[in-house]
């Protein structure tokens, strides 16, 4: 079975509950995965927007979540997950709000396409100590052998 990412929150090409968003309580979404393959040591888990500032004309990727070396056994997160709920060894990444943790949908206008992208490794990272996305890309070169991708669209309800 191919590594597979879903939420039970929305459906793969639907639209992510306001909760989930700025305009809501901006938890994160309850994720489950399933399929990590058998030489799997751990997992990172990206949440990004492509379609950043404007989806008529995106000019950069926003990061909204960063992490890594979630345990190849563990099989999601919960909803609204803290960092000290994250399974043992987990790390934490910045996203483009310069902090660690989820950030929700927000978009500025229009409606965004928002990727929970899901890789497993084969290999523990070491320590990166608050890597940016960039930086865990690099370290993670070489050592990907599988990927799953849930997309959830938001567009602001007051702008």
């Amino acid at each position: 079975m191919a590594l597979q990412i879903h939420s039970p929150a929305f459906d793969a090409g639907g639209v992510i509950p306001t909760i989930h968003t700025c305009e809501g309580e901006d938890l994160s979404p309850e994720l489950a995965w399933s399929g990590v393959p058998a030489g799997a040591e751990t997992l990172v888990l990206l949440v990004e927007d492509p379609d950043a500032p404007d989806p008529a004309a995106p000019a950069m990727t926003w990061v909204h979540w960063v992490l890594y070396n979630l345990p190849a056994n563990c099989r999601g997160l919960d909803r609204g997950i803290a960092a000290r709920q994250l399974p043992d060894g987990t790390g934490e990444g910045i996203n483009d709000w310069d902090k660690t943790g989820y950030g929700g949908p927000c978009p500025p206008v229009g409606r965004h396409r928002y990727f929970f992208r899901l890789f497993a490794l084969d290999t523990v990272l070491p320590d990166l100590d608050r890597p940016s996305k960039a930086r865990l890309q690099n370290a993670m070169e070489g050592h990907v052998i599988a990927e799953a991708e849930l997309m959830g669209t938001y567009a602001r309800q007051g702008g």
